[in-house]
């Protein structure tokens, strides 16, 4: 599928396009050997053969991170919320006329797309980042005129989201990754529906830090997914591995020299059954094409950075739901760290609430302040209510 086509073709004709280049993927894929159970060494710490395999790669698939109790609380969170999206981008109601969820909040949570489309790629949105266009196969003639393609502000919106957000293993893993005293991101839900899912072209996702002296692979962070369902090569997402530790690639002319298509033979797809939990380097080469499968695909997204690559830097992106724009934001300087941090210990406590046999995680930095961050109303309407405008984007 080359960008002079991206149009042309009908869900099924892209379906069938892609049959080689998924086949072909999930051979490299598995061929790979990044892929298995979390594991942790005699002192707790995520062991070395998995941090080895991540920073060679630039990802791993932690296998059956997520118990299937929880996947269920997820899903129907989820699902409520594709229910409330409204019908169209800014439409004040939802498909069946209630009020669409969100309205209030100060960063609308959802991003509307054209069903299998490509919103971003070849156009100026996100700071130009997403620079070629990816297949745009067209929708049945029955489809929506738009659909869920991001959901925003999950802690707030869904209690099962905020419980996952506290998860032990997954902390604990940002903390190999990270340190001790690792800090949050952002977090969104991507919604790939079967014949509907929009396309995210190929990309990398740090801005502040290309051309710092101390830039290294790692220095702009990495993204969980946490997936619901099964993730497929048609309907997953897609890495070129060790695209980490170049630096910026030239995406443009990386397609041109594929003969102009979008299925780039050096990717490989993240393969994942419902409760696998991936951890892809924000700086990867990566993308996803148009859901033309029968398969749904949901997952939430979250990530983390180490503290020395948000303090004391102005922040660059700046996500307000539709609204695709890039601005320098605030410098993030301790206080800011800290609000935005203070996520994690409600959520922490939370699902101890939920999940009472569990071993919760314990946050170092905020070691001794764990009183003040219990999850109870007052400390929702203070730390975890329109949290996401205190995000740490780089």
């Amino acid at each position: 599928m080359t960008t002079s086509n991206v149009s042309e073709l009908t869900s099924a004709q892209h379906a069938a396009a892609m049959a080689d280049h998924v086949r072909n993927g999930e051979a490299r894929a598995f061929a790979l050997g990044n892929r298995g159970p979390v594991r942790f060494d005699e002192q707790g710490r995520l062991h070395p053969d998995i941090l080895e395999a991540y920073w060679q790669h630039g990802f791993y698939v932690f296998e059956g991170v997520i118990d299937p109790r929880e996947i269920e609380e997820l899903r129907a969170g989820v699902s409520e919320l594709i229910d409330r999206a409204p019908i169209r981008k800014g439409a004040d109601v939802d498909a069946q006329g209630r009020p669409a969820l969100g309205r209030d909040f100060a960063i609308q949570p959802y991003v509307m797309v054209k069903p299998l489309s490509d919103p971003w790629g070849g156009t100026s949105a996100l700071g130009g980042r997403h620079p070629a266009k990816m297949t745009e196969p067209t929708p049945e003639e029955t489809a929506p005129e738009e659909v869920p393609y991001l959901i925003f502000g999950m802690c707030q919106s869904t209690p099962a989201a905020l419980r996952l957000y506290g998860h032990p293993k997954l902390l604990a893993i940002a903390a190999g990754v990270n340190g001790e005293d690792f800090v949050p991101y952002n977090d969104a839900i991507f919604v790939k529906q079967p014949g509907l899912g929009g396309s995210v072209s190929w990309h990398q996702d740090g801005i502040t830090h290309w051309n710092a002296p101390d830039w290294d692979e790692g220095i702009h962070g990495f993204n969980f997914q946490v997936q619901l369902y099964k993730t497929t090569a048609a309907n997953g997402l897609w890495v070129v591995p060790g695209t980490h530790k170049i630096g910026r690639v030239d995406i443009k002319a990386k397609v041109a020299a594929n003969d102009g298509s979008d299925m780039l033979p050096d990717a490989v797809p993240l393969l994942c059954e419902p409760g696998d939990v991936t951890i892809v380097n924000r700086q990867c080469l990566h993308g996803s094409f148009a859901n033309t499968s029968p398969d749904i695909r949901v997952s939430i997204t979250f990530g983390f950075h180490r503290r020395s690559s948000v303090l004391g830097v102005r922040g660059k992106l700046s996500l307000k739901g539709d609204d695709m724009s890039w601005s320098d934001g605030d410098v993030f300087d301790e206080q800011r760290v800290f609000d935005r941090s203070a996520v994690i210990p409600v959520a922490i406590d939370a699902r101890r609430c939920h999940f009472p046999d569990e071993t919760p995680y314990h946050y170092q930095p905020f070691e001794g302040l764990e009183d003040d961050f219990r999850f109870n109303d007052e400390t929702f309407d203070r730390v975890i209510r329109d949290y996401n405008t205190r995000d740490l984007a780089i």
